[in-house]
Order: structure tokens, then C-alpha cells, then sequence
């Protein structure tokens, strides 16, 4: 299925990027995108998963982000078989739908560290070479229904990621990049979405890398992406705490204001995420750590109040 940007899409990503740097004159008048070919993809019937436990629902939309999580795994094993990349899937599925009652496995896709990628979710696949529609995962709050998600298996918050599971997430990505037509600046962390340490430092660090070569390969400029919020977590000091601290106190948190994220600053962000429904204990779609009154993009807007995120925004990050 030939398939490209078409100029009003390339638009939209420039425009978009206009709000948070700008948008360069050849991103407006940029060429078709080069043609990339579909990964190896193992389906769910590959993997023996097990039925869902009630019907997949596909929105007749594409997504607009492509969302990179780790598994949080418990060590990093050296089994890099396809064997064990059914079996990640596998146990993955069998947490999500036994723990989280989900009705099937959150993400679309999983990639493993010998570098095998899996299908998720039911019909992923099948969807996704579709490129016009997209299934509805459980991997991001409140934004499933605009964000396809991969898992990468292992914990990157301190250990690099294996080059062949990198070669695979990226011919992934670029894949899942082309067929939906979503520009690489949209390409994001989990942490970009919510409160969570999710995909780890060192994986979240390499995304920069990711979008520049997704697009070299889709023959696209690569535009700015949004502004990243900061992640503060428990035992975190400095300036941007103290900014937290303030804006906690004038919606009548008790807490110090001496940059130093203790219990309290914790309890009153904690408090705020219940508050607006978004009291999730870490990255649900992974095999979680408790990430409960951690502090980041989805919680940095609340604090700000309204007319004044871009300001916060800011200050926080120059």
C-alpha cells in the first residue's frame, strides 16, 4: 500500500510545532514520504495469547502519538530468544487482563531485547497495516484514543537498551510512523503523557535519536517537538520543587516550601492526581513500580491553573 504525507497533514505537524519552536518553510513544502517496509511482526496467535474478554474497540481514526514504554521487568535477562520474547508476551497479557482487569493486553505491541516484536492488543496488527484506523489500547491516561503504545522489554531507568531490541523499536516506530502518518516529533515518551518514570531514563534519553532517524528514513524534516515538563520525583531538590511547592500551597496544600520533595510535597501531589482522576501508582501498563505522588506532565497544567501553562512551561524548562 503506497502511502505518503499528504501536504495538509504535513501542515498540521508544522503548525502544531509553531506554538512550541516553530515551523521551518521546507517542513510546509516537504516531499512525499519514502516508502518503509513492515517489520517482522509475530501475531497474537503466534504467541498462543489468550482471548480478550470482550470485544477490541477500533476508532475509525488514526493516532496522533506513538508512545514508548518499558516493561520495568525485574532484571535484565540475557535470554534473547523468540522463545522468550512469546513468553514476555505472554506473561505481560496475563498481568494487565489478571491485575489491572483490563480485557486484554494495554499496548499494540511489544518489542523484546533479542529484538522480536510481538502484536499486543488483538487486531493490532491487522489494524495497523489498515493505516486509517486505530485500536483502542490501555496504556496512557486519558489519551488511548490518540496514542499507540509499544513496551520494550527490560528496565532502562540506568541500563542501555540492547542494539538489535534499538534496530527493532526503530524500524517499528518508522513503520508505524509512515503508515499513519504521524510526524516524528510526536514520536514521545510515556513520561511525556503522565506522572511516570516510564520508559527510564536511558530509553527516554535516546528519544531524540529515535525521531531523528525515523525521519531520515520517512524522508520528512523533523520539526520541533512540544515542550517536555519536568519529572520530579521523592528526594528530588532544586528550584523547580520549589516552584511546585508554591503553586501546591496556593491551591492549600500544607507543605514547606524548601525544594525538597519530602512526604509532604508527595501527599499533596498525590492528593491533587486522586482529585482529577489521575491517581494511577505508576505506569499501569507495565510491571509497576509505585510511582504514586510523583510529579509530572500531567500534573504541571493543574498546578499552573488555566492561562498560564505555556508561562510555567517556561520557566521550568529554560
Amino acid at each position: 500500500m503506497a502511502r505518503g504525507f499528504r501536504r495538509r497533514t504535513l501542515l498540521g505537524a508544522g503548525l502544531a510545532a509553531t506554538a512550541t519552536g516553530g515551523l521551518t518553510a521546507r517542513a510546509a513544502t516537504a516531499a512525499p514520504l519514502t516508502h518503509v517496509s513492515e517489520p517482522t511482526i509475530y501475531g497474537t496467535d503466534e504467541w498462543v495469547a489468550r482471548p480478550p474478554n470482550s470485544e477490541i474497540a477500533v476508532l475509525d481514526h488514526p493516532p496522533r502519538y506513538i508512545v514508548v514504554h518499558h516493561t520495568v521487568s525485574p532484571g535484565n535477562t540475557g535470554e534473547l530468544t523468540l522463545d522468550r520474547a512469546f513468553e514476555i508476551s505472554q506473561a505481560i497479557q496475563s498481568f494487565h487482563m489478571d491485575s489491572n482487569g483490563w480485557i486484554d493486553t494495554g499496548q499494540h505491541f511489544t518489542v523484546s531485547r533479542g529484538g522480536y516484536i510481538t502484536e499486543g492488543r488483538h487486531r493490532s496488527l491487522a489494524i495497523l497495516r489498515e493505516g486509517t484506523r486505530h485500536v483502542y489500547g490501555t496504556h496512557v491516561s486519558g489519551r488511548n484514543s490518540r496514542a499507540i503504545g509499544i513496551e520494550n522489554e527490560g528496565n532502562y531507568v540506568a541500563a542501555e537498551v540492547p542494539a538489535t531490541q534499538w534496530a527493532s523499536l526503530t524500524d517499528l516506530v518508522a513503520y508505524m510512523a509512515y503508515q499513519y502518518e504521524i510526524p516524528p516529533n510526536r514520536i514521545v515518551g510515556h513520561r511525556d503523557l503522565d506522572s511516570t518514570e516510564c520508559p527510564g531514563e536511558e530509553l527516554y534519553g535516546q528519544l531524540a535519536d529515535l525521531r531523528g532517524e525515523v525521519a531520515v528514513r520517512l524522508g520528512t524534516p523533523l520539526v520541533p517537538s512540544f515542550p517536555q515538563w519536568p519529572l520530579l520525583r521523592p528526594g528530588d531538590r532544586g528550584e523547580q520543587v520549589l516552584v511546585a511547592q508554591r503553586l501546591l500551597r496556593e491551591r492549600g496544600a500544607r507543605v514547606p516550601t524548601d525544594g525538597v520533595f519530602g512526604p509532604a510535597t508527595r501527599e499533596a501531589v498525590a492528593n491533587l492526581a486522586s482529585a482529577h482522576g489521575l491517581d494511577m501508582p505508576g505506569c499501569a501498563a507495565c510491571t509497576r513500580t509505585d510511582e504514586r505522588g510523583f510529579l509530572g506532565a500531567d500534573i504541571w497544567p493543574l498546578l499552573a491553573g488555566p492561562g498560564r501553562t505555556r508561562e510555567l512551561q517556561r520557566r521550568l524548562t529554560r
